[in-house]
């Protein structure tokens, strides 16, 4: 786990890095914005570049959350199968964003798009990153009724990252309730992943923090919006909130 921060070698040799699909969104309602996504493409190339093996799950939030009136009333299983495929949408939006600045990268999905995307096997996503390859995990755990969270926890554990990095939107990590709605709202630096569980807070769904508990696997919870914070993590400096046994 990351201790401190000096601007030398980096804290982490290989990390998950975990992107809703609102974060795509910028200002819009819905859809995604070339300019934000263009953003946090330039953080993940940055520490990409200090030598850490970075792969990446996207959400489908953005998109979704457009079609969410022909999913009104519709069975769930389907509804999460549209989720899944606007995840793929956003998974290469960011790959361009990345290769037009210089990096490599690879679409692994959990659903077969072979004209578009890489199947997802283990083994090949590992080699990508030995390789300096950004490795961009599309399409969930390729099931119904599992969320990104889940496929984040899952994919950061069989890759054998070091840490989860949950980005959030608007907010610097944690707290107690949801800041937006109370102002009082108290900020928490640390927390269990059991504590995250019996308290419900807003950090990542209930299978994937129990996966991550179970395993040991850390959890960094911090706000995309400021465009340093992914490199200051990888430093080792303190950010946000830890999620940790």
């Amino acid at each position: 786990m990351a201790v401190s921060g000096d601007g030398g070698a980096p804290a982490f040799n290989r990390v998950l890095l975990k992107l809703s699909g609102e974060a795509l969104m910028g200002q819009l309602e819905y859809g995604a914005d070339p300019e934000r996504i263009s953003a946090i493409a330039e953080q993940v190339r940055r520490v990409q570049e200090r030598g850490v093996e970075i792969a990446v799950v996207v959400g489908g939030g953005n998109i979704y959350r457009g079609l969410a009136g022909a999913a009104a009333g519709m069975d769930r299983a389907t509804g999460d199968y549209m989720g899944m495929l606007a995840t793929v949408l956003n998974a290469l939006a960011l790959q361009d964003a990345l290769e037009k600045l210089g990096a490599h990268t690879r679409v692994q999905s959990a659903i077969e798009i072979s004209e578009v995307a890489e199947p997802y096997i283990r083994r090949r996503a590992m080699r990508h990153l030995e390789k300096n390859r950004i490795v961009i995990f599309a399409a969930g755990t390729g099931n119904p009724f599992f969320t990104t969270d889940t496929a984040a926890a899952l994919r950061a554990l069989e890759i054998h990252a070091e840490a989860i990095l949950m980005a959030k939107n608007g907010v610097e990590g944690v707290y107690d309730a949801d800041p937006r709605l109370k102002a009082d709202a108290k900020f928490i630096a640390n927390l269990t992943h059991r504590e995250a569980i019996e308290k419900e807070l807003a950090v990542m769904d209930s299978t994937a923090l129990a996966l991550c508990m179970d395993n040991r696997l850390p959890i960094y919870v911090f706000n995309m919006d400021d465009e340093e914070n992914i490199d200051r993590i990888v430093s080792g400096e303190r950010v946000g909130t830890v999620v940790a046994s």
